[in-house]
């Protein structure tokens, strides 16, 4: 029986060879591999969707086994090619051949995750991070404007070619129908020698537009060129030639390229005009670009000259409400040494706004001025105007996500954290905030990979929350070094001389009764030395060192030099144990907390017990 089996096989395989069954099928492989190469390279160039591409390759499978059925019962002979099933094995081969079919329908439809049944592809979770995410499917109309390289003779305007591209990346937001990166998560590119397909997929978007400007006297040159990001592919590269006093024309016809590719839906004055133009004065214009580069940069060294650039700017132009604007921004952000910085801020922001009603920046100010001042109720409206004027714009999100989770609505401000985060995902300040909420929910890994993003961007405050992360790890010494770190980095004033934060730290992590006392007296001797203002790291020292009254009585006086850092350590797990004492709600009336509470309802951690009476826990 062995004999006549291995007869069968050898006369089976004998019969293959004639009918040329081995070389047609070899030479079907080479042609559909070569095929699916090309279809590979091809149909994204197309934009053909992603299931086009694996239909193409099980139509290259399903066909094999077709031809060598063809092959074995196709014959060509002198007379030309016949028909001659009738031979044997013939039906063995077509079982094969039924089997091969079966089983490549069988891993189409549910050996992957089909379109048809309308499942996503979810990637591995990394062994680093708690979840994983799943695909997002990039939208078509999606761009990254990356910041504008610097052309000109003496390479000295790199400001006035971020305010390029700046300027069309902001224009470019205000379309309704068309997605834009933030620009600090499209400008952290900059100088940075990456791939723009690695660049479209960290921020998720389709195309990526990158350029030049070149300034060499009253002539301009911007050079930009539009490539989708899948692939690498120049959609377009064009200049755009003009005099500076053309500069708003000049970025209006970039934006407007952009615009014809991609073909979002525009809406209103947007059919005629996509930038507006803010000054007809070009050395106004330069002077507002060159201040905005150190606001951006919160070059807190240089804000005398911020400053003086926009007043000069303002001097020029009294009607560049722009300037107006960023200089209401400049007091309240980079000028709080000055007694005078929230009077100055309320003045220019109030002029900015009635000057142009539909900028959000003038309004989020005023909230700001509000907020600092302890006016918590009053504050809250002007963010939520600004965020209804830009909704689109991360800064704004970011600034109602401070003063929610500040005031103890920590849920509604992570959400709008993620919010801000979506639309610019290298913000560092709202990345930072939201890193501290990931580890007060007690997930320090992804606590510390924001941290970790925010240190890579140069955020001097990241550091802190690395130490922070090293200590819920119960790393002391990682802690102390994280910390001390950041006070090089970012010395904290203690009257006229920085405070020793090596000894501060020394007493304060892992250390025993007697080094507690002498960060104690360090910590009274700091607040004596300044008599302006409590410093808010004095405080969180304090609340480190378990000395709950002592912060809560400090924080009860006047404002201290950053509140909303404050309020949300005092929501969060470091301050359970002062939420318990009566000083708390001495606190919450004298910070404002318990008037925005009776206009906006209790926070996550607190009920309402009476009027403007409240028990937290």
């Amino acid at each position: 029986m062995a004999s006549q089996g291995t007869n069968v096989a050898e006369n089976l395989f004998d019969e293959l060879k004639r009918r040329k069954v081995f070389k047609v099928g070899a030479a079907y492989l080479v042609v559909a591999w070569l095929a699916v190469q090309g279809a590979s390279i091809g149909f994204p160039a197309f934009e053909a969707p992603p299931w086009a591409l694996r239909i193409f390759i099980l139509v290259a499978l399903l066909g094999f086994p077709v031809v060598l059925v063809m092959a074995w019962v196709f014959e060509h002979t002198p007379e030309g090619v016949r028909l001659d099933p009738v031979q044997r094995g013939t039906k063995w081969v077509v079982a094969v051949s039924v089997l091969l079919v079966g089983l490549a329908m069988a891993w189409f439809y549910y050996g992957q995750a089909s379109v048809h049944r309308g499942e996503k592809v979810v990637p591995a979770a990394e062994p680093s991070r708690p979840k994983a995410a799943p695909t997002i499917e990039v939208d078509p109309k999606s761009i990254a404007v990356l910041a504008f390289s610097d052309l000109s003779p003496k390479r000295d305007q790199d400001y006035f070619s971020d305010g390029v591209s700046e300027e069309i990346l902001n224009a470019l937001v205000r379309v309704q129908d068309l997605k834009v990166a933030g620009r600090t998560s499209s400008f952290y590119y900059k100088g940075r020698n990456v791939d723009l397909r690695t660049i479209g997929k960290a921020l998720g978007v389709a195309h990526v537009l990158e350029g030049s400007v070149r300034t060499q006297g009253d002539k301009v040159r911007i050079t930009a060129q539009l490539i989708r990001a899948t692939d690498g592919i120049h959609l377009w590269s064009k200049s755009f030639d003009g005099e500076l006093t053309d500069v708003f024309k000049l970025q209006d016809q970039v934006a407007r390229a952009i615009v014809d590719e991609l073909k979002p839906m525009l809406e209103g004055g947007q059919k005629t005009q996509l930038v507006e133009e803010a000054t007809d004065n070009p050395e106004a214009y330069r002077l507002y670009l060159r201040a905005s580069d150190l606001i951006n940069k919160r070059d807190y060294g240089r804000r005398q000259e911020v400053i003086a650039w926009l007043e000069e700017a303002l001097r020029l132009d009294p009607k560049f409400t722009r300037a107006q604007s960023q200089l209401a921004l400049t007091h309240m952000i980079l000028n709080r040494a000055d007694p005078n910085y929230a009077r100055e801020a309320e003045r220019h922001a109030r002029a900015a706004m009635a000057a142009d009603p539909k900028l959000a920046q003038p309004v989020y100010v005023l909230g700001m001025v509000e907020r600092y001042a302890r006016r918590q109720a009053a504050a809250r409206p002007w963010f939520d105007r600004a965020v209804q004027l830009e909704p689109r714009d991360a800064s704004v999100h970011m600034y109602l996500a401070q003063w929610l989770t500040m005031n103890g609505y920590t849920r509604q401000g992570i959400a709008e954290f993620d919010r801000a985060i979506a639309i610019d995902p290298m913000l560092p300040n709202a990345v930072n905030w939201r890193a501290y909420q990931y580890l007060y929910a007690g997930d320090i890994d992804s606590a510390q990979a924001m941290f970790e993003r925010t240190d890579a961007l140069g955020l001097s405050l990241a550091k802190s929350g690395l130490g922070e992360v090293a200590l819920a790890r119960g790393d002391m010494v990682a802690a102390r070094r994280w910390f001390v770190a950041a006070a090089k980095v970012n010395p904290a004033p203690c009257g006229d001389k920085p405070l020793d934060f090596e000894q501060v730290y020394a007493g304060m992590f892992g250390a025993d009764a007697a080094a507690q006392a002498r960060t104690r007296k360090l910590l009274e001797a700091c607040l004596a030395a300044d008599a302006r203002q409590v410093p808010a790291h004095v405080v969180a020292s304090f609340l480190r060192l378990g000395d709950d009254e002592r912060a809560l009585a400090l924080v009860a006086g006047d404002p201290t030099t950053n509140d909303a850092g404050l309020g949300f350590r005092l929501f969060g797990p470091q301050g359970k144990r002062a939420r318990s004492l009566p000083g708390f709600l001495v606190v919450a009336e004298r910070v404002g907390w318990i008037d925005a509470w009776e206009k906006y309802g209790p926070p996550d951690l607190c009920t309402r017990t009476g009027p403007r009476a409240y028990a937290c826990q």
